[in-house]
């Protein structure tokens, strides 16, 4: 720590966000001016090895007093985990992913200076009173979060052993028969343990869920392509991917763009708690499917022939990228049509837009501001924002979402919202579209989402060359918002 600080100023930043104190609050507790130390928080003057031993020193005491190690604070609204595991193999040997907990206590300082009541548990690894050690701890401390009806905001933050080991024949387990070196060389055989993240939302769609990647030497694409495959595949909110060789930090999120991509990871970490705060406040429609149902085929007359040809030609022009997933090639965006009654016709979740005559797509009928039937599967995350805009814009009947960039010399003026504060999906992500969109030409609005994608809105009796037209002039359909997946 010492050394770190003498080295690096922002390390003193780190030092500040793990104690939870706001820069007046760290130069009255090391005797300084402000001013002075927002200097040497920002590298304006040198630290002193008598400063940075104090620094030291006010840490270990805070430690001692378990300031800044376990919190069972019941009724927390933030819950962060951190530390390293171990899987026993037999008597005094063990498998281990180290971890001593320094980024969980850090982002649990930044929540608790932003006002948010912050339980931080850590394992035995960083916390020696601490009773969770192994994976099989984990998993039960992960039901136990998810019983806790006042956690809304999860920080997964623990490196979890990825595999469980066995030598010989013999169970594996923490007394299980010791092996002895005499007796020469051993094999031990490693199959991949099981992922806890991916169980953390299962029944608790309201929890948000930040959870970290690690790679080594990897390039800023291959961080990108490594947060993405996690965040798919365990219905994540946000991924923190680090990079131990580079130092290099991104945040990646659903819409598959990717946020504070930067070698200094105290404005990593303080971006991801101020996006994991924003975007938990946001709220989602919840879908009922009815089982065994049937969709709507797209080829077939339910679908406006300048609703398909327009998604035809975006396909063709490769538009939706797929990302391989653990469920398949799966595209990102969606499209929609109004149907009769406040029905929508809407694109297939999880589904591979490429192939749409075998997927088809969903009818949705509203039950209620939060909740919707569904016919032929589950309906695109980008439902609610397809309801919202058929609501505001009662003389428009089709939507058009891609992951695309808008070309720098568009010539239509296309409008830019920020995407930063909302998930997709959410009703404040479809009124932040909605309240977007601008008309460009009669009968056809359009809004671009920054580092996410624009939404083309038309009428039914729109020529679709017009609206295929006016994507080509605005459009790079071959650039995808967020970086290429495949």
């Amino acid at each position: 720590m010492t050394e770190n600080i003498l080295q690096n100023a922002s390390a003193l930043r780190a030092w500040r966000n793990r104690m939870g104190w706001s820069r007046d609050e760290a130069a009255t507790q090391l005797s300084l001016k402000r001013d002075t130390y927002k200097k040497l928080e920002n590298g304006n003057r040198p630290i002193t090895a008598r400063l940075a031993t104090t620094i030291k020193r006010i840490e270990d005491m805070k430690s001692g007093q378990g300031i800044e190690t376990v919190q069972n604070t019941e009724t927390a609204s933030v819950e962060v985990v951190g530390g390293g595991t171990v899987v026993h193999v037999r008597n005094h040997l063990a498998l281990s992913a180290p971890a001593y907990g320094s980024t969980a206590r850090e982002i649990t300082g930044i929540f608790r200076r932003r006002g948010f009541e912050t339980n931080l548990t850590l394992t035995r690894m960083a916390d020696a009173a601490s009773e969770y050690e192994t994976n099989e701890d984990m998993m039960r401390l992960a039901g136990k979060i998810v019983k806790n009806k006042h956690r809304k905001i999860v920080i997964w933050n623990p490196a979890i052993c990825d595999y469980t080991g066995q030598v010989g024949n013999v169970t594996p387990a923490r007394k299980a028969k010791r092996l002895k070196s005499r007796e020469g060389g051993q094999s031990m055989s490693l199959k991949p343990a099981e992922k806890i993240v991916s169980t953390i939302r299962q029944n608790r769609k309201d929890l948000f869920l930040v959870a970290f990647k690690t790679t080594t030497g990897a390039s800023e694409d291959e961080m990108y392509l490594a947060g993405l495959k996690l965040m798919k595949g365990a219905h994540i909110n946000l991924v923190l991917v680090n990079d131990v060789v580079t130092r290099m930090n991104m945040i990646v999120c659903p819409e598959e763009a990717r946020y504070h991509v930067t070698n200094e990871r105290v404005e990593a970490m303080e971006g991801l708690v101020d996006m994991a705060i924003l975007r938990s406040q946001c709220h989602f429609t919840r879908s009922r499917v009815v089982e065994d149902s049937k969709g709507v085929d797209w080829t077939g007359e339910q679908i406006a022939d300048n609703l398909r040809t327009v998604v035809n030609h975006c396909i063709k022009r490769q538009a939706y990228k797929p990302v391989d997933t653990r469920r398949g090639l799966v595209t990102a965006g969606h499209f929609a049509s109004r149907g009769q009654d406040g029905k929508i016709i809407t694109s297939k979740r999880w589904s591979n837009f490429n192939h749409l005559a075998e997927t088809g797509m969903v009818l949705i009928e509203p039950e209620s501001e939060h909740d919707v039937v569904a016919y032929g599967g589950k309906p695109s995350v980008g439902g609610m924002s397809q309801r919202i805009i058929f609501e505001n814009h009662k003389d428009l009947d089709h939507i058009v979402h891609f992951h695309c960039a808008l070309k720098e010399n568009a010539p239509d003026h296309i409008p830019l919202r920020s995407q930063r504060p909302y998930e997709c999906g959410s009703h404040e992500c479809g009124r932040n579209t909605s309240d977007g969109l601008q008309e460009v030409e009669d009968g056809i609005w359009a809004v671009m989402l920054d580092n996410h994608g624009p939404n083309i809105v038309y009428r039914r009796d729109v020529d679709p060359a017009r609206v295929i037209d006016m994507i080509e002039r605005n459009f790079d359909l071959d650039v995808k918002t967020g970086g290429q997946v495949g």
